[in-house]
């Protein structure tokens, strides 16, 4: 996936290791990518040798002075990223992070907290709905610029684990998930609806099937 430079959001609850995974995802990253992270406080560290560093800022005792993660994520447009990374999305950002993802900054990653990887559009859209793009734009942008969905959770056991990776299709009006892969309860893998489309987005970047 990081190799096809798909656009993938990192979902799950809080402490479920949304934040590790994207640092071993972007460690992944080919080391002349350029890589823009955009956080409200530092917590992604990757080993990758190019990374570019954005923190929002909040305003001072007189109200005035404030850095939001939206203004950095516009800001990041223009400093030549091969990558855009948002910490996590939580507010408006996030129609800038979709506007990232269609404008040909291929390989962007966020990470964003759902009960499941299906609830990730509806919850996409709420946030986005605060910073003023209506339902039928928020989805098309969603269908035309989200590829992967990778779902994490945490067990009873105290263990992180990811549950599913799944990818995006517009289905009508909305942007709806069918799982690629889910992890078995017996520790393997089983195949979902949308491992072949997942299959065909990675390309000559497909693992050889075993």
């Amino acid at each position: 996936v990081v190799a096809a430079r798909l656009a993938v959001v990192v979902s799950g609850g809080t402490g479920t290791g949304k934040t590790t995974w994207v640092s071993m995802l972007l460690a992944q990253c080919d080391p002349r990518d350029r890589i823009v992270v955009v956080e409200d406080s530092a917590e992604l560290v990757p080993d990758h040798p190019h990374v570019v560093r954005l923190e929002s800022r909040p305003p001072n005792i007189e109200g005035a002075g404030a850095i939001t993660l939206r203004d950095l994520v516009r800001q990041s447009l223009r400093m030549r990223p091969d990558r855009v990374v948002v910490g996590e999305v939580r507010g408006a950002e996030v129609v800038d992070m979709l506007t990232a993802f269609n404008t040909g900054h291929e390989g962007g990653l966020t990470t964003v907290h759902a009960n499941s990887a299906a609830d990730v559009p509806a919850r996409l859209e709420a946030l986005a709905l605060t910073g003023g793009l209506d339902r039928a734009a928020v989805h098309a942008q969603m269908a035309a610029g989200l590829d992967v969905v990778v779902h994490l959770d945490r067990g009873r056991d105290g263990v992180r684990r990811w549950s599913s990776v799944s990818v995006a299709r517009r289905a009508g009006d909305v942007t709806v998930l069918d799982d690629a892969l889910r992890a078995g309860r017996d520790g393997g893998l089983e195949r979902g609806a949308g491992f072949d489309r997942l299959a065909a987005r990675l390309g000559e970047h497909a693992p050889a099937a075993s």
